[in-house]
């Protein structure tokens, strides 16, 4: 059984500085700190204008560095420690001006997502080194990618001594930075919990009007159990983004502005010009909608039963209508679920791979982890999930 072994902040920050120090031969002097995050209930539903319940999670990146000299003041150098990214794995930039701005490059694909912050941060930037660690698993559906966002803009605000106007600008300009330089036309959940998150709270986000409530979700008899299948296929990529465009074009042929506008019956009405397909995507996504608000509410009224029947619905619609998830991921669900004790699980995150998020009374963990290691045809991660904080910043 892989218990996966959580790395604390002051690891990751040692980690770095010791890296830092290797490469750069100076001492960092300021780190940005960002957690990755797990969607509880609410999938495929931010970029359609739903609701979305993320939290974000006790993994997180460190980004730590320090202003270059002034000999060096137009040059950014970066280096990630996380081997699972592309090569090379350190960077050499320069600082992005009015007549030469930043532009995304093929390779490494990782630097991508870093150039792109730095590229969208809100005030002027100077040369700087940097050196990234992180405890978020890539490709795994924890959001990794905003997670390197929010950190490295974290870090911006305190290297340069900027803060942003809010957290929520903070996370606009992270998502601008994913659409343009990473290409992946993402919904605002991501940036959204991982900048805003608060200490045993997760995050209903309204991702029409971007309001945010803190709902509390740290019941000592309940765990949050996520389970990495380790598996991540190629499909992933452009099926995100037809997914997408399907929701749009449904919400266009109803003269709706999306599908939150939509209801199940104008869908399966039949007086749309809906494709067999588009119906599908657009069921799912009202259902979801529908789905996360009474999980919410169940959550409020401590009807953890409801809360947990409603996870496993979520995963049924995204299997059947959605069709984004995958054997590993149906296998992992459907063995959490034949555990008493558990009350829910589904797959979280992008799909056709990564990893599903179950929620279990505290006293049948164990017989969770056992059943499932001994069961699944893979060989599965298994996480610890609680409701950590978000973004912030530490001067070292």
């Amino acid at each position: 059984m892989s218990v996966a072994d959580i790395a604390t902040v002051d690891e990751l920050l040692a980690q770095a500085k010791t890296k830092y120090a290797e490469v750069f031969k100076e001492t960092p002097t300021v780190a940005g700190l960002a957690p990755g995050r797990v969607n509880i209930i609410g999938e495929h539903t931010d970029y359609n204008d739903g609701f979305v319940f993320p939290m974000a999670l006790p993994l997180y990146t460190v980004v730590v560095g320090a202003l270059s000299p002034d000999g060096e003041g137009n040059t950014i150098r970066v280096l990630t420690t996380n081997e699972g990214a592309d090569a090379p794995r350190l960077v050499e930039f320069p600082v992005p001006t009015t007549d030469a701005p930043l532009k995304p490059s093929k390779e490494p694909a990782w630097a991508n997502y870093f150039k792109g912050v730095v590229a969208k941060f809100h005030g002027p930037v100077r040369g700087f080194k940097a050196v990234i660690v992180s405890s978020v698993p890539l490709g795994g559906g924890l959001s990794s990618s905003a997670s390197l966002e929010v950190a490295s803009y974290t870090f911006l605000e305190a290297l340069l001594n900027s803060p942003a106007a809010s957290p929520r600008a903070k996370a606009l300009c992270c998502q601008k930075a994913e659409h343009e330089f990473a290409g992946v036309p993402c919904g605002i959940m991501d940036q959204f919990v991982t900048s805003m998150a608060q200490e045993g709270q997760a995050l209903l986000i309204d991702c029409r009007s971007l309001v945010c409530e803190q709902i509390p979700i740290s019941d000592p008899e309940l765990s949050v159990v996520i389970i990495n299948s380790n598996v991540r296929h190629s499909l992933a990529g452009s099926e995100y983004a037809a997914r997408r465009d399907d929701c749009f074009a449904a919400a266009k042929a109803m003269g709706k502005d999306s599908l939150r506008d939509a209801t199940l019956d104008d869908i399966l009405g039949k007086q749309w010009p809906l494709s067999e397909v588009q119906v599908k995507r657009a069921s799912h996504v009202v259902t979801e909608i529908a789905r996360t608000l009474q999980a919410v509410v169940a959550l409020k009224e401590k009807n953890y039963t409801r809360f947990g029947e409603l996870m496993t619905q979520s995963h049924h619609s995204l299997r059947n209508e959605y069709e984004v998830s995958c054997p590993e991921l149906d296998e992992l669900v459907g063995l959490a679920v034949a555990v008493p004790g558990v009350l829910g699980s589904r797959m979280t995150g992008g799909g056709f791979g990564g990893c599903t998020v179950t929620l279990v009374r505290q006293d049948s963990v164990a017989a969770l982890l056992t059943h499932v290691a001994e069961r699944y045809s893979g060989t599965p991660t298994f996480y610890m999930a609680t409701a950590s904080r978000g973004a912030y910043s530490v001067t070292l």
